[in-house]
């Protein structure tokens, strides 16, 4: 596991275009870096294979969201608007950062780089602050996620969207607030920082903060010719938020 991680380091170094040079091929696609290439790497932490860009460094996930903006929302559009981009993807962020139309707010707990930091239970911006909320796989993190679901409702204005995305792991949702070691939420959760596994009840627990949903499938955003071209798993979603 260390030489990946040094390997993945020595990548991410390397400028853009060298790293192209090295992946160079027909066989697979990047929408996040707009890259044609030979492969995908693994994964890093599931060793799930043909998952991670090593031009861009996005994962799966990464690489549906961002086709999900382009071809299912209105953020690309003219019209300015207010984003706040919870624990901010580095292969997405560059992309956000140079659109123009949007005041681009980056939040986290505990990353020096973004430029809020915030708890995202008791978030300080006033009600009806943003015109686009994003948070990926955070709520995992947290406790009191119910909370944090309403701060995002709160803030956001009527009649505008969040995509707020948790892997699916189970049919009904997990968790238990006893478990207090890294060895049993590894066991139970598959990371030492996850407190719980979401079911297909995650939907309901955004409507019960007041968000109407809509789940995308990934066949839904783009065909399945292309999903595997972008090694993207067709059974994976999107949770599209509104506030009405």
């Amino acid at each position: 596991m260390e030489n990946v991680w040094l390997a993945r380091k020595f990548l991410a170094r390397l400028p853009f275009e060298t790293k192209r040079n090295v992946f160079k091929g027909d066989e697979f696609y990047c929408p996040v870096c707009d890259t044609k290439i030979q492969k995908f790497l693994n994964h890093l932490e599931t060793g799930k294979p043909n998952s991670w860009c090593p031009i861009c460094e996005s994962e799966q996930r990464h690489r549906l969201d961002l086709l999900f903006f382009r071809k299912n929302t209105n953020l690309f559009d003219s019209n300015s608007k207010k984003m706040l981009h919870v624990a901010p993807e580095l292969s997405i962020k560059p992309i956000l950062e140079r659109e123009k139309n949007l005041e681009y707010v980056t939040a986290d707990l505990n990353d020096p780089d973004a430029m809020v930091k915030m708890d995202i239970t008791e978030i300080q911006f006033p009600d009806e602050t943003f015109d686009v909320i994003y948070c990926s796989h955070v709520l995992e993190h947290v406790i009191e996620d119910w909370k944090a679901m309403g701060e995002f409702y709160r803030v956001l204005k009527t009649g505008c969207w969040a995509v707020l995305q948790v892997p699916i792991n189970v049919e009904v949702t997990e968790e238990d607030f006893t478990v207090d070691s890294d060895e049993e939420r590894l066991r139970l959760y598959g990371q030492i920082d996850h407190v719980r596994n979401y079911g297909r009840d995650y939907k309901d627990r955004l409507e019960k903060a007041g968000f109407e949903v809509r789940v995308f499938k990934a066949d839904e955003i783009v065909s399945k010719n292309a999903l595997k071209q972008m090694s993207i798993a067709p059974e994976r979603e999107v949770f599209f938020c509104k506030k009405n």
